[in-house]
């Protein structure tokens, strides 16, 4: 059977992946996700996807390394995960009203070279937020391991006035329909 490793530390991406019901693996990828100057958020995202899953495919002969990224662009500025309170209220003020792109890169890459690519962009328009549902959003969910400081699974569809995507998991961190559509070209059943 061929191995299947997911480089990433994200619980919501290996929640993600478990819904395809093929064993898989984790493998923490030591990858430096800062955006390079001048970089733009599609060429960011398709850069760390890679990037993570070479790092774990360097270390693992004849796996197959999925690596996925996302980052938030909110008029061509990226926004990341906010790490703590402060940067998740100035996010969410900021994204108040407006409609934000969310880039989510996918990698699933051979040891032996082989490597198969995908990129999905959701758009999200927020609503109008006020200071006080944004604290109260924050408090209940404590988002500050996401992109974009929500949870669409969770309460932060709640901030939401529309969604566009091809894939409603995409905006989770792991686009299903794109992963599943690799690891199908890469041999693996995928029902």
């Amino acid at each position: 059977m061929t191995t299947l490793i997911l480089a990433s530390g994200s619980r919501y991406r290996a929640q993600l992946l478990e819904r395809l019901r093929l064993p898989f693996a984790l493998a923490v990828p030591d990858v430096d996700e800062r955006p390079r100057p001048g970089e733009f958020p599609a060429s960011l995202t398709r850069r760390l996807a890679n990037a993570k899953a070479d790092a774990v495919a360097s270390r693992s002969p004849g796996a197959w390394v999925l690596g996925s990224d996302q980052v938030a662009d909110i008029e061509g500025r990226i926004l990341g995960k906010p790490g703590n309170h402060a940067s998740a209220v100035q996010q969410l003020a900021a994204m108040s009203g407006r409609t934000i792109h969310f880039h989510t890169s996918i990698c699933l890459r051979h040891d032996d070279g082989r490597r198969l690519q995908a990129l999905d962009i959701t758009t999200v328009r927020f609503r109008a937020l006020a200071a006080d549902e944004i604290e109260r959003y924050l408090l209940a969910e404590q988002p500050y391991d996401c992109a974009g400081s929500f949870q669409c699974e969770g309460l932060g569809i709640s901030l939401f006035k529309e969604i566009q995507s091809r894939d409603p998991t995409a905006l989770v961190g792991l686009p299903l329909i794109a992963t599943a559509d690799l690891l199908r070209d890469a041999g693996f059943a995928v029902p």
